[in-house]
């Protein structure tokens, strides 16, 4: 793949159908950037002080930045911190209609909340200034210090409205399962400004992402982070939140999707053993899983036997219209938008809805002029 995306002197066909890239990363030149975008304070907080958050994890060193081999701008940039470049290796490359950015800038997960806010300003200010402003495909989420409802709930009502936002951006370690009432003032504005809840890979919740301990290698941590998204959706579901916030929207970012339908069935299983200590569940579990979350397609799911794609799909049709397709630029694993979906007949309509069609309905984006 990487081999591939490094011919960028070659002219890809353009695509039969639209394309709407859910996870896309930008990154900062160096971390002075930000000043510009602070006060005095906290300018001299960076540089005396600097981030303090939990021990998480940390990407192989075979893989500088988590970055493609080729993703490195001209002039020694870091990888996804020149627009022009991404431009050219990526929404133009693949004709897309819309990219959506998720900053991993770690504004969450620091431990002082006030600088935690700041920061989290700072990078939305960042991003409209040199991502959405500059170019009209960009959406991206805002960033909040989730940890803190009360500081929460400022940033989006000071940048909520901005259009180049279309979700807020957590991280799926946090410090508290997610379905917690210390996050439901987030959600209650979110609920009000009508933005989904997007959840990326990664984070310091200040925890193993086991059940079981800290594990010993990366490669535990990142084929394991499916887990982490499990016990968010667990805690979602049974703690009441969508009873309580029935137009809350949630997307995972980059935690798998195979692991749905089954995890509905547990759900409901349990459940009706246990309906009276979560009176307040009116439905099934795998009614508000349905109803309430959508998945992007990176990493995809990658049966042995193609055809098992489909047999997938057949345990949770409601994917079809919730499975947003991501190829995690500038990152390692990037999923080719040529190349993502398995090579097997997929269902009437399917590769229109997941390549864009799911995304254009849940962000609001308007059809781009020469789309069908």
């Amino acid at each position: 793949m990487v081999l591939a995306a490094e011919r960028t002197d070659v002219a890809r066909a353009k695509r039969r159908l639209a394309v709407i890239d859910c996870d896309i990363h930008p990154n900062l030149e160096n971390p002075g950037v930000l000043d510009k975008y602070l006060s005095k304070r906290w300018q001299e907080y960076r540089k005396g002080v600097g981030g303090r958050g939990f021990a998480g994890s940390y990407y192989p060193r075979a893989f500088p930045n988590a970055a493609r081999t080729d993703s490195h701008p001209p002039g020694g940039k870091p990888p996804g911190s020149d627009l022009d470049f991404m431009r050219q290796q990526l929404l133009d490359a693949y004709d897309m209609d819309f990219g959506v950015l998720q900053p991993l800038l770690g504004s969450g997960g620091l431990r002082n909340l006030e600088w935690s806010a700041a920061h989290a300003s700072a990078v939305n200010e960042w991003q409209i200034e040199n991502w959405l402003d500059p170019e009209p495909r960009l959406r991206s989420g805002l960033v909040v210090p989730y940890e803190d409802g009360d500081l929460t709930v400022k940033e989006i009502e000071r940048r909520g409205k901005h259009p180049g936002f279309v979700q807020l951006m957590l991280a799926i370690r946090t410090s508290e399962p997610l379905g917690r009432r210390k996050y439901w003032k987030m959600y209650e504005a979110a609920e009000a400004y009508g933005l989904p809840i997007g959840i990326h890979f990664g984070g310091q919740g200040g925890y193993p992402i086991t059940g079981a301990g800290w594990p010993s290698y990366y490669v535990e941590d990142h084929a394991g982070m499916s887990t982490a998204f499990q016990a968010q959706v667990i805690s979602y579901i049974t703690e009441g939140v969508f009873e309580q916030f029935p137009g809350l929207k949630v997307v995972l970012i980059e935690g798998g999707f195979a692991w749905l339908p089954v995890l509905g069935w547990r759900l409901d299983a349990a459940w009706r053993k246990l309906k009276a200590e979560v009176p307040h569940l009116k439905r099934a579990p795998s009614e508000y899983l349905k109803e309430h979350f959508w998945v992007t397609t990176q990493p995809m799911e990658e049966p042995p036997r193609p055809e098992q794609f489909l047999e997938m799909l057949d345990m949770g049709p409601w994917m079809m219209d919730r499975l947003m397709f991501a190829t995690d630029y500038p990152h390692w694993d990037f999923d080719d938008p040529f190349e993502a979906l398995p090579k097997v007949k997929l269902p009437d309509g399917f590769e229109a809805k997941v390549m864009a069609e799911n995304a254009r309905a849940l962000y609001k984006l308007p059809v781009r002029a020469g789309r069908a």
